[in-house]
């Protein structure tokens, strides 16, 4: 089975990757620049700009694979209101573009969407009104709207504050950047009032496979099954890692004034991914471990 991932050289395209060529199947990882991958004899990289239509429709052609998993996106809230053409061509016109190629060789779709659709009182529901509070949360709706109506049998999934080991060459997630402060014994300030469900990226990679496999269709939140703050997330790490919590000062989110809005009491329920592909996803805690056990294989 061909299986085309955007996204491949970022932090949820590296470990889906990987983990999907381990499982056997054939991998087409799409990106910028060069590949930051591990060697694979089941990964074939192709550098390709994915806001230009002839670069995207080219290159499906030559794949024609089963599969198209859209990962790739400008994700950053703060530079997408500030450059809001750009985000709208990179969230929303790039997605179109792979979208009708996969219409075209009838390739199966999923798209990888985010909570920011949403606003307050989380965790949200797969229905559940949509209302974002910044522009990115917008550009990714606007893109999901689209796929739902023009392609057909589409999969949007939707994680939350993603995490897991820190791959070479791919920027570390949250909890590698706590470990990392803390091992220099370096205080840090926390929000304590937003709240989150933080994903384990694997549990992500799980879900996505048993939705290639059963060919499921619809939305999916694939997320963690607790909702905590980052504060929380660091206070775990440094028990994990028998760091010194005092060096973690809980603050609220006004100590750190951003440019956008974004929700204090988000996530995502995730009962419909536990019903239908019996997703488990770790604890926090668990997933933590996990990350830093890898994390070490890794280094050695």
């Amino acid at each position: 089975m061909k299986i085309v991932v955007t996204g491949a050289n970022g932090f949820t395209g590296q470990h889906t990757v990987q983990y999907l060529a381990s499982k056997g199947f054939e991998v087409f990882a799409l990106s910028r620049g060069k590949a930051r991958l591990a060697h694979h004899p089941s990964i074939h990289y192709h550098a390709c700009e994915l806001t230009n239509v002839s670069s995207v429709d080219e290159l499906i052609n030559q794949i024609k694979p089963d599969w198209i998993i859209h990962i790739a996106a400008m994700s950053k809230p703060d530079e997408c209101n500030n450059e809001r053409e750009n985000c709208l061509l990179h969230n929303l016109q790039a997605t179109i573009y792979l979208g009708e190629a996969a219409n075209r060789h009838q390739s199966k779709f999923i798209y990888f969407s985010t909570d920011f659709i949403f606003g307050e009182n989380g965790p949200h529901g797969e229905d559940d009104i949509t209302g974002p509070l910044n522009f990115y949360g917008e550009s990714k709706l606007q893109a999901e709207n689209w796929v739902k109506q023009y392609v057909p049998k589409a999969v949007i999934v939707r994680p939350v504050f993603i995490y897991g080991p820190e791959l070479p060459g791919s920027r570390p997630s949250f909890i590698q950047w706590v470990q990392k402060q803390l091992i220099q014994e370096k205080s840090i300030k926390v929000v304590n009032d937003q709240k989150r469900t933080p994903t384990y990226v694997f549990d992500i990679c799980q879900g996505i496979e048993t939705i290639i496999l059963g060919n499921h269709e619809g939305i999916f939140h694939l997320a963690g099954s607790e909702i905590i703050t980052p504060y929380q997330m660091a206070v775990e790490v440094a028990n994990c890692l028998s760091l010194n919590i005092n060096l973690i000062e809980a603050v609220d989110s006004t100590t750190f004034p951003e440019p956008v809005k974004r929700a204090k009491q988000s996530g995502l329920k995730i009962d419909r991914a536990q019903a239908i592909l019996n997703y488990k996803p770790h604890s926090f805690a668990e997933g933590v471990r996990k990350s830093f056990l890898a994390d070490q294989l890794l280094n050695n």
